[in-house]
């Protein structure tokens, strides 16, 4: 049997999908099936389908058992020309980045007596020099992402297991709403962070402390998502498994172009204990190689850039900071998602993120535990996290 041909294309704001003679449509935010075009034979060319042309999605399908055919949406409206991504505007770019940097700006006097003041910014090491500019396609840091955590066995590890998907999907909109006016130079896009492999206080099975959510618990997230063209990622916690185990199993929702990739040090347990008792840790061995994992995923489908979010919130958590490699295939973000008042949680950011550049940030808020009056804490707003230097790229909320 001959090898299928993938190739991924623009048309208008839309993913187009070319395997073999077939071509499926996608929408450009990266998430979900919206229509199929057929060829008449299974000769026709990859060209051919790339010179047509696609329609705008009207119908959603919404459930996990669908068939494949229930799946395609019915479609109408003008036809769209195809065309491919854009190219990356480096000096764009380069102003972005830049500008989430947010460095202070210092003012002096130019003597103790002078009313003449001058100003400077302040030494940072953002943006990070370092980094490779992103393939065409990249979501960062043209866009801001704003994402729900959880899983849906569970009402104590997040938003997703806490409330029905409706709500949660009313309260995601709420939320991108408010990101959106704290700043609208950064258009948002929203996500769901579930939690695919959950670390486990029992060895299982295998012995490994973890366990694999079946695919229809993964199918309910990305139909979850579908309607409103968010983001998925897949967040693993491999206990006394591995990232080279754990993440390859994952290829199938990785090749599609809306679905990313985080990973949880906090429970990973190269010591050997059981998950809960002592904080992980994972080295930037077991991060580059998922990166690179993803680049061969991003270059055989040709898809647009990965993002790969590791949680921290100590220093031990991540091993080896500055070996972390970012790709042009794959976007990183370091993401500080410890719980208390602000001022803990702005020191953290500081300490264990800002101080160790790798690529982009991110901000964890708790909508429980930041909030408990004991520690004399509130849920920081948008305006008070865009303070931080550098702006957060990925906000979670848990």
């Amino acid at each position: 049997m001959g090898t299928t041909h993938k190739n991924w294309l623009v048309a208008g704001g839309i993913f187009l999908c070319v395997i073999g003679g077939a071509a499926i449509a996608i929408s450009r935010s990266r998430s979900i099936v919206i229509s199929a075009i057929h060829p008449a034979t299974e000769a026709s060319s990859t060209a051919s389908i790339a010179t047509s042309s696609i329609t705008t999605a009207k119908t959603i399908a919404a459930t996990a058992n669908n068939t494949e055919a229930q799946q395609i949406a019915a479609v109408e409206d003008p036809f769209v020309p195809l065309m491919p991504l854009t190219p990356l505007d480096q000096a764009v770019y380069n102003a972005k980045m830049l500008a989430i940097a947010n460095i202070p700006i210092l003012s002096r006097r130019i003597s103790p007596t002078s009313t003449i003041f001058v100003t400077s910014t302040a030494p940072s090491l953002w943006p990070v020099k370092i980094a490779p500019y992103p393939n065409a396609g990249a979501i960062l840091p043209f866009k801001r992402i704003v994402a729900y955590y959880g899983n849906l066995y569970s009402t104590q590890m997040g938003v997703l297991g806490q409330y029905p998907p409706a709500q949660v999907m009313q309260m995601l909109a709420s939320a991108t709403a408010e990101w959106a006016a704290a700043d609208p130079t950064t258009p948002v896009v929203p996500a769901l962070d579930y939690i695919t492999v959950t670390a486990q206080a029992s060895a299982g099975a295998d012995g490994k402390y973890r366990l694999r959510m079946p695919d229809d618990q993964v199918d309910k997230i990305l139909n979850m998502a579908a309607p409103v063209n968010d983001l998925v990622f897949l967040d693993v916690q491999v206990g006394l498994s591995n990232v080279e185990t754990e993440v390859p199993l994952l290829e199938k929702y990785l090749k599609m172009p809306q679905v990313e990739l985080a990973l949880d040090p906090e429970f990973d347990m190269h010591n050997g204990a059981r998950p809960g008792t002592v904080i992980g840790t994972m080295d930037a061995a077991d991060i580059n190689f998922a990166a690179q994992y993803l680049a061969k995923l991003v270059r055989e489908n040709n898809l647009p850039p990965k993002i790969l979010v590791i949680h921290r919130f100590t220093d031990p958590m991540v091993t080896h900071t500055s070996a972390i490699t970012p790709l042009p295939e794959v976007q990183i973000v370091m993401d500080m998602d410890g719980f208390g008042n602000p001022a803990k949680k702005i020191n953290t950011y500081q300490r264990t993120i800002v101080s160790q550049p790798v690529q982009f940030t991110g901000f964890k808020l708790f909508y429980h535990n930041d909030s408990t009056p004991s520690i004399g804490g509130h849920l920081m707003s948008p305006q008070e996290v865009l303070k931080l230097s550098p702006q957060p790229s990925y906000i979670q909320y848990e």
